[in-house]
């Protein structure tokens, strides 16, 4: 949702609340896996990431969210006044509009850019996770490992990455040895640089 583009001044009034607006650092844990959801996140500035965690500890990352861009997972499971069946994590230093579940329950009857931008982002938020399934489904591990580093690479805007062979294990639910020999692979057929915590693209 593009905040400078909402047509409703109302609306974009009430979006705009001072008090919602929070600064969440790298690293922050918004909300876990089963825990009651009293807001949902709108994206202002940086990234947070969406993960599915099993009980035996092993993660997958479903999807990043970006400027303009909420959790559908949140919005449903709070609406339903259901338990969080995701992990939430800041990627980057983020500015999140922290929206309360009733007001975004009014929303839904007062504002009809609010409830497009709802039912868009059920779609984008699907189509993600078909993408989820296709990789863990059919693609080999170097592929998804690739694809991944694509998506960070697009995300911090630099092909240089700080990020270590555990955080892509965990993001793709393989294991550490799995992901370190696959980019040694990746790195002999000249795609990629290794370097101590860090990953270039070529």
């Amino acid at each position: 949702m593009d905040i400078n583009k909402i047509s409703d001044p109302q609306f974009r009034k009430e979006l705009l609340s001072k008090d919602s607006l929070k600064f969440f650092p790298t690293g922050t844990v918004m909300l876990d896996i089963n825990s009651y959801i009293n807001y949902i996140p709108l994206v202002i500035s940086g990234s947070i990431k969406v993960i599915r965690t099993e009980e035996d500890g092993r993660e997958i990352l479903l999807y990043y969210l970006t400027p303009g861009e909420s959790c559908i997972s949140s919005i449903l499971s709070g609406l339903t006044q259901d338990t969080s069946k995701v992990k939430v994590v800041v990627e980057e230093d983020a500015e999140i509009l922290m929206i309360s579940l009733q007001q975004a329950k009014e929303w839904l009857r007062k504002y009809p850019e609010w409830t497009d931008f709802i039912f868009s982002l059920y779609q984008r938020r699907f189509e993600d996770l078909l993408e989820v399934v296709n990789s863990v489904a059919f693609q080999k591990v170097d592929a998804r490992i690739l694809h991944l580093l694509s998506q960070k690479s697009q995300l911090y805007k630099s092909k240089e990455l700080s990020v270590t062979h555990q955080q892509l294990a965990d993001e793709l639910g393989i294991t550490r040895e799995a992901v370190s020999r696959v980019l040694k692979q990746i790195e002999t057929e000249g795609k990629i640089k290794l370097s101590r915590n860090k990953i270039t693209l070529l």
